[in-house]
């Protein structure tokens, strides 16, 4: 998704890819094969870059101490990037620094489970500090006995998992901002993001009916967030809001964001060029929606291998809807999509992004 702004940048990208046939290899010319934990492979494509940024959290601990010592720059650095690798880590750094958290403790043991639960409530949610994601890693027990398994093996491996009260939040938001080395910030509406059993299936911009307060201190809270961290590149702050007007943080994505799809063709720079941006240090570009509304739709593997045929029917059913086809093979409940739709009337652009994804997924035939 670089891969054009890039170009209009006049930026030449490389990815280090996991096959040749990998999405990003199709579409960005230099791409070389190699695992992002092979520290070898990693070393020897960073040797010819100038600076190293990341598509997703898991590069491991010694790869990225490895190019620290081999002078790579490296946007967000690894100092920052471990706040979004370890939920438990972020969690400290968070309270420290007192943003809005949910109550929050580690546990080895069941009856440390026990106790957590018995002090917030049950039932509580119990996350792997590493490697979750899209509702992996993540479980909500009645008991600690329910967490038998997962204690075992946190207990071999001496690393507690993040035990957080279940919040009872009205909706869920998120605010997305980019960062650049030299310190500018700047911030997209706050979205509000709707999950199907743990996977984003829907983001409207801006948030409907948020209240300006809210929507001011979420933002500032992220700002705050970058800062203190020392982010650099686009960072997604996940959020809970509240009965009240108020929110707590869930979660933090240091790189371009599901929930910022929808600034491709939503805002005046989109979160992939305002990326590339800020990790070259380049000045950052207007977050400002183009349009009162915009609708992304997340597109799941789903009844159709070839998509060719669905995808061209949905861009001649509805020529202002935007389809984004990522070249993934198909396999259920995969993100392989996403189509954004921008207007003046919101329910008629949800019911568009919907459909439009339920016709590339194969769930509507009509």
């Amino acid at each position: 998704m670089c891969a054009a702004p890039a170009a209009e940048l006049g930026i030449t990208l490389s990815v280090l890819a996991e096959a040749p046939d990998a999405s990003a290899a199709l579409v960005i010319p230099s791409a070389p094969v190699g695992a992002h934990g092979d520290v070898d492979a990693v070393l020897a494509f960073a040797a010819e870059c100038d600076v190293v940024t990341f598509d997703h959290e898991h590069v491991p601990a010694d790869v990225l101490a490895a190019l620290a010592e081999a002078g790579a720059v490296m946007h967000p650095t690894p100092q920052a990037l471990v706040f979004a690798q370890d939920k438990l880590e972020m969690r400290e750094r968070l309270t420290a620094l007192g943003v809005p958290c949910p109550r929050w403790a580690r546990a080895l043991t069941v009856d440390e489970v026990t106790a957590f639960g018995d002090e917030v409530g049950w039932p509580v949610v119990a996350k792997t500090p590493r490697g979750g994601y899209d509702g992996k890693g993540v479980r909500v027990v009645a008991s600690g006995e329910e967490l038998h398994d997962w204690l075992d093996r946190a207990s071999a491996e001496d690393s507690p998992l993040l035990l957080e009260e279940k919040v009872p939040f009205t909706r869920e938001i998120a605010v997305l901002l980019a960062r650049s080395p030299s310190g500018q910030a700047a911030a997209w509406p706050v979205v509000e993001t709707v999950q199907t059993d743990g996977i984003c299936t829907e983001v409207i911009a801006p948030a409907p009916d948020l209240d300006p307060d809210l929507a001011a201190r979420a933002t500032e809270a992220g700002l705050r967030i970058a800062g203190e961290l020392g982010v650099t590149g686009v960072l997604a702050v996940e959020m809970f809001e509240l009965p009240g007007g108020e929110f707590v943080v869930n979660e933090l994505a240091m790189r371009p964001h599901n929930s910022g799809h929808w600034s491709m063709d939503g805002a005046v720079t989109g979160q992939f060029e305002q990326h590339l941006r800020a990790v070259l240090d380049l000045p950052l570009g207007s977050p400002r929606p183009r349009h009162p509304w915009t609708v992304m739709g997340n597109v799941l593997g789903g009844h159709h291998t070839e998509l060719y045929p669905a995808y061209r029917h949905v861009m001649a059913r509805d020529p202002e809807i935007k389809a984004h086809l990522y070249g993934k093979g198909v396999r259920p409940g995969r993100k392989i999509g996403h189509v954004n739709v921008s207007g003046d009337s919101l329910t008629d652009l949800r019911a568009r992004a919907r459909h439009a994804a339920d016709y590339i997924e194969g769930a509507v035939t009509e």
